[in-house]
């Protein structure tokens, strides 16, 4: 496979806007968002801030594309996935990879069922602190990036290429050996501290500092560690101890996703959060009491957010 050159990315969130910014000042790539409908309009109408520079990225219907792309990443909220993410079909080539950096565990295999699993890697992003509002986004700590495919023992051809491109564009990366492990990780990270702070409308600086905020977030997180042990995940409460040094370099100022949503009176992600905990803990009859209190809560929170 050739070097990648061609770049799309599809959702202009926090997440993707941080990835095209990357890739469109970076020589060598040229750079799209993919968008339809009103979306189209106003991303071709107000462009992008990152950072405080404006970013005129070129922004195209799927359904009038002209040419493949090497790279499609996919940063979309998962409500959106199912309706954004078809007709590709004029983007999507044989050498096309496609990485998505979307929350929860299913959007590698849906997005896998319409073009094909072996276009996929596996990704997930920690510790990036961005804040959107509008079409500004602002982040102080770039995060991590962990992709790969599912096992990753030996490297694909596949997974060289996109390393490649991410060492050209700036973006810390890593390929973890057990990408499904890491999965889980982010699942798990996710639903305790996305959970608990849209819960208690806290930004990260009180996690840094309090106790009882602590104590609520591995609570939620526990209760992952107890399906992965009935799941064949190898996670341990040593797990959670290991998201610690990443919550704390974070911007004491910066908001979850999830916080953001209910701020922005907007539908949050926790039915693949704690609707997905609740979920397998009744097909694998492991209690989860937390995670049933906080979707309850946060369904509240989401209908009433005022």
């Amino acid at each position: 496979m050739e070097d990648i050159k061609k770049v799309a990315i599809l959702g202009a969130g926090a997440m993707g806007a941080y990835f095209a910014s990357r890739f469109f000042d970076t020589a060598g790539f040229s750079t799209v968002l993919i968008a339809k409908g009103h979306r189209l309009d106003k991303l071709k109408t107000k462009g992008l801030v990152v950072n405080g520079k404006s970013y005129a990225i070129p922004v195209i219907n799927p359904d009038e594309a002209t040419s493949k792309v090497d790279l499609i990443i996919v940063a979309l909220k998962h409500h959106h996935l199912e309706e954004a993410v078809q007709g590709l079909e004029k983007l999507v080539g044989d050498s096309t990879t496609i990485i998505s950096v979307m929350n929860g565990l299913e959007s590698e295999e849906y997005i896998g069922s319409i073009y094909g699993m072996d276009k996929m890697l596996y990704a997930v992003s920690v510790a990036i602190d961005a804040l959107r509002q509008g079409n500004q986004i602002i982040y102080t700590k770039p995060g991590k990036h962990y992709f790969g495919e599912a096992d990753n023992t030996h490297l694909s051809q596949r997974v060289l290429r996109v390393q490649k491109a991410f060492d050209r564009a700036g973006i810390v990366y890593e390929t973890p050996e057990d990408m499904i492990r890491m999965m889980w990780w982010k699942f798990m990270v996710n639903v305790g501290v996305n959970q608990a702070s849209a819960a208690m409308r806290a930004p990260f600086g009180v996690f840094h500092k309090s106790p009882e905020a602590q104590g609520l977030m591995e609570a939620l997180m526990k209760e992952v560690i107890a399906l992965t042990d009935v799941m064949d995940v190898n996670l341990t409460n040593r797990d959670i101890e290991e998201w610690y040094p990443f919550l704390n370099v974070l911007s004491p100022q910066g908001k979850t996703s999830m916080l953001q949503d209910i701020e922005a009176g907007r539908k949050t992600e926790v039915d693949i959060f704690g609707g997905k905990v609740v979920e397998l803990g009744k097909t694998h009859g492991v209690r989860t009491p937390v995670n049933q209190t906080l979707l309850q809560v946060i369904r509240v929170l989401e209908q009433h957010p005022e």
